[in-house]
């Protein structure tokens, strides 16, 4: 999987556990494209201190996976539902 879908898809489990600007500089990085240039200049800091957070991000993302493995668990699942029933299926994909 490319890195970045695969830290897209990370960060949909547990951006609730980074600060308001370590998701600001993330979002507007993956998300939104923008260069780290960018990013600093619209928050009045230094690139490099914009790209110290985006890694911080990146390095605990694949450190919640590691440990939690709520990604990978519900992957799993995914692939289990596919050949269930399809009521079944739309009723369990409902709480994924």
């Amino acid at each position: 999987m490319d890195r970045k879908i695969y830290l897209n898809n990370l960060y949909d489990y547990y951006s609730l556990l980074f600060t308001e600007k370590q998701r600001e500089y993330f979002e507007a990085y993956y998300f939104n494209d923008f260069s780290l240039s960018e990013i600093a200049e619209n928050n009045g800091v230094s690139r490099n201190a914009v790209h110290g957070q985006i890694k911080i991000v990146e390095e605990k993302l694949e450190f919640y996976e590691s440990t939690l493995h709520l990604f990978d668990k519900s992957e799993k699942i995914r692939a289990i539902i596919k050949n269930l029933d399809n009521e079944i299926r739309e009723k369990l994909e409902e709480f994924l």
